[in-house]
């Protein structure tokens, strides 16, 4: 009888012990489950990065908008201010007008920055044109003007000031002096045939006239020895000629003065 009453007491509590953890159970919250999917570039070890291409509002890090505004603005101003200078006829901008005319007459420099482009960043200058390096070229020594063509001289720099004229032989081929750039093709007045200009890195420039053909493009950048053109074939069928100057600044120099045609 106690043993029974004894077993009855112990089932009891453990009843009583089962609805206890029942309740204490259902006050407790369900861990959310989650639904993170890991990236391509977390799965191996790499941190993810934002992609600028599509709409929102995130800026690209090169790119500054207030300093894009500041230049536009500046642009604008310089350029109202020449406005004013040109329409206000007085004295007082006559000193800047003429810095501007000058400054806007003026060829750029290709072949100069050409040369330092390749001074600080070596050969080629990959957004200029250049010659196959397959092609062998006569060695010139550096600093030292290469003859365009032989022959003797028809025309001193006396008789215009500005070139002279040279008699070769009969379809013979006029070459560039020195490397440069190619920054004019077409005619000249009073030279006759085809001229070309070649701009060269210390600011000079070397003109080709009386060019029966041409061999080169505008903005060709050409080395030394470089076919230009082929000299104009005289009413004889025998010899050729061809017209040559070289420009420094403003003026131009007696070629016989640095280059020997004999």
């Amino acid at each position: 009888m106690k043993m029974s009453k004894r077993a009855e007491d112990i089932r009891k509590r453990i009843a009583m012990r089962k609805k206890e953890r029942g309740q204490l159970s259902s006050h407790k919250r369900p861990r959310p489950v989650s639904t993170y999917i890991a990236s391509d570039e977390e799965k191996y070890g790499v941190s993810p990065f934002d992609s600028y291409e599509g709409g929102g509002e995130t800026t690209h890090p090169l790119f500054n908008k207030e300093w894009f505004m500041f230049k536009v603005l500046a642009s604008a101003c310089v350029l109202l201010v020449v406005a004013i200078m040109y329409k206000d006829g007085s004295a007082r901008f006559e000193p800047a007008r003429d810095f501007v005319s000058k400054t806007m007459e003026s060829e750029f420099q290709f072949a100069a920055v050409t040369s330092w482009y390749e001074d600080q960043f070596g050969k080629p200058l990959s957004l200029l044109p250049t010659k196959s390096q397959d092609t062998k070229k006569e060695e010139v020594p550096v600093g030292n003007y290469a003859v365009p063509a032989s022959g003797r001289i028809l025309e001193g720099f006396e008789k215009n000031g500005q070139g002279i004229m040279v008699e070769t032989g009969t379809n013979s081929t006029v070459t560039a002096i020195n490397e440069g750039m190619i920054t004019f093709i077409g005619q000249k007045d009073e030279i006759e045939g085809i001229t070309v200009v070649v701009q060269h890195s210390d600011k000079s420039e070397s003109w080709y006239g009386n060019l029966e053909t041409s061999d080169v493009k505008l903005y060709d950048f050409v080395e030394q020895k470089t076919k230009i053109g082929t000299a104009t074939t005289n009413d004889n069928g025998v010899n050729g000629t061809f017209y040559f100057a070289i420009k420094k600044g403003d003026s131009f120099i007696d070629p016989i003065q640095v280059i020997d045609f004999e």
